[in-house]
């Protein structure tokens, strides 16, 4: 089964980085505002950024990765794809 990393830029211009094995799904729920609490109200969002990992795993130590990297350094990750 193949694991995505995503980036998701909210309206107030802040990001949120999370995994799923599948990505058209897990963007719905944040829309419908039954993804994650920190994307709740901060609508709408746009996918920035996705990156395909091989299993849960790999995506969530890349996970962690992202999440370690301070704004600009996720904005440079982002205007790289």
């Amino acid at each position: 089964m193949s694991w995505t990393v995503y980036i998701l830029q909210c309206a107030d211009e802040t990001l949120y980085t999370g995994i799923t094995n599948d990505l058209e799904r897990r963007i719905a729920a944040h829309r419908s505002g039954q993804g994650a609490r920190y994307t709740k109200g901060r609508g709408p969002l746009d996918l920035v950024y996705q990156e395909h990992c091989d299993d849960r795993g790999q995506a969530l130590k890349r996970e962690n990765q992202i999440k370690s990297l301070d704004r600009k350094a996720k904005l440079q990750l982002v205007a790289a794809r």
